[in-house]
């Protein structure tokens, strides 16, 4: 049994699901990590998947940071995407513009994106490249798109179809040589999934005429608060309020709340914070604000009742959040959602061989499939107990024509069973290895035999399976 909290209703808001990266430059974690909140409390935090990755890209640079999480509320379907970016052991470029000043001026314009249905299981990353249309026509000049999050909006579309805005920093230039002296600028777009067919490019979102990057918003009572990280000017983290409805056009006036929010994290530097994440309690008139403390410290939480004041650091010794989680994004789960990645993050199986099955030969895939066991017994990450959890098998070891007996395995359907590493030609990890493969490091994996017998013949079929109404015989 599991030993999850007492029953409530599933449609309920219980608990808060935070995406992250590492800045590990050893351990090379530009992954895409997961932490769940310790039952419906927002300043406490368990990392799923043993502290591992739960997902990997080998697309594009083969390193992803600054990812965000969120949802199309008309189709269900979630979606993280993130900076397409590998700051350790990547291309750091050369000459006299190196690393930060490269990476801005000529790295990825594409921004790396999963999808899932449950949040447990991811698909696997594809990309998108914010400079070009629908068509794949080229719309603007940028460096390199980092830093994406969105905003769902109801009636975005002139029909009443709703789209999520997002919004990205990105150098924006004159020409394709990226000549001339530029600045980072938060840009805006607008999709449905995050993908090429349904994206389209809007323009300047934030223009201070200064580096502006990391914007994060949220939304209450027809208030629309933006926070930004001003690195040109002094402000650091600031916030920003508007009440007009269609926050993202041209001309809405914004009016700023507070600066240099969290630099009381950086010994009083405001340029210390950055990578800010903000997002509403359940259970009060209460808002939470992370900010990242560069380059490698991480989160630390600010909080408020009024957002019109602005933020104070929270300093309550019980806050609880695992080293180096850093600039991400935090979604407000259901109950139902929350216990069921509860339920997927496991950390062992109650046993390993699921046992024996036999089967005709001649029988179909799918018959040897609907045979195998359909879930396997596991035990639960933070003595949560055990669960039941779907198998996927592979069975392509078993020669289903040929009597005999086969060993099959089978992947377990936990937080560990997403394609979360790779390796390249002669397993080699750097980020340019040719053949890139992605693999499953944490899976659960269980095995069975499946014995072939010889197909029965006609005459004795009546034997063993007689007709309705004759007595049964050997």
């Amino acid at each position: 049994m599991t030993t999850f909290e007492a029953p409530a209703d599933p449609r309920d808001p219980y608990g808060y699901l935070m995406v992250h990266f590492i800045e590990d430059a050893t351990g090379y974690a530009e992954k895409i990590f997961l932490d769940i909140s310790r039952g419906d409390d927002p300043e406490k935090w368990d990392p799923l998947n043993g502290g591992m990755p739960i997902l990997a890209s080998q697309r594009g640079t083969t390193g992803v940071r600054d990812p965000f999480l969120t949802r199309n509320p008309e189709t269900g379907r979630y979606y993280i995407v993130a900076t397409d970016l590998r700051v350790f052991g990547g291309d750091g470029g050369s000459g006299d513009c190196t690393e930060w000043c490269h990476w801005t001026r000529n790295g990825s314009t594409d921004l790396v994106v999963w999808e899932s249905d449950d949040l447990v299981n991811w698909g696997e990353p594809r990309t998108f490249d914010t400079a070009l249309n629908g068509d794949g026509v080229k719309v603007a000049d940028l460096g390199m798109a980092w830093a994406p999050e969105a905003l769902w909006v109801d009636d975005y579309y002139p029909d009443g179809r709703g789209a999520l805005v997002m919004y990205w920093s990105s150098n924006v230039y004159r020409d394709a040589e990226h000549t001339g002296e530029c600045y980072s600028r938060v840009l805006w777009g607008a999709t449905t999934d995050f993908s090429q067919a349904t994206y389209s490019y809007g323009g300047e979102f934030v223009d201070t005429g200064a580096d502006a990057i990391d914007t994060t918003m949220i939304r209450h009572e027809g208030t629309t608060y933006r926070v930004t990280k001003d690195n040109g000017l002094g402000k650091g983290i600031y916030m920003e309020s508007t009440d007009a409805a269609r926050w993202w056009e041209p001309g809405t006036v914004w009016t700023t709340l507070q600066t240099r929010i969290g630099a009381e994290w950086s010994g009083g530097d405001p340029g210390g914070v950055e990578g800010p994440a903000v997002f509403r309690s359940h259970s009060e008139d209460r808002w939470y604000l992370y900010v990242d403390v560069i380059p490698s410290i991480g989160y630390r939480p600010m909080v408020t009742t009024d957002l019109d004041s602005g933020w104070s650091p929270l300093t309550d010794p019980s806050f609880s959040m695992a080293p180096h989680t850093k600039h991400g994004g935090i979604v407000s789960l259901t109950r139902a959602e929350y216990d069921r990645v509860r339920a997927a993050d496991a950390v062992s199986l109650v046993t390993a061989d699921l046992g024996a099955v036999e089967i005709e030969a001649g029988s179909s895939a799918g018959d040897l499939a609907a045979a195998l066991p359909q879930q396997a017994e596991v035990s639960l990450a933070y003595g949560r107990g055990t669960a039941s959890l779907p198998v996927t098998w592979d069975t392509a070891s078993a020669d289903l024509p040929m009597p005999g007996t086969y060993p099959v395995t089978g992947t377990v359907q936990t937080l560990g069973a997403n394609l979360n590493s790779w390796t390249g030609a002669g397993g080699s990890t750097a980020w340019n290895a040719p053949d890139r493969v992605l693999s499953r490091s944490t899976a659960l994996t269980v095995t069975a035999q499946v014995t072939v017998s010889p197909r029965a013949s006609a005459s004795s079929a009546s034997t063993i399976f007689p007709t309705p109404g004759t007595a049964f015989r050997r």
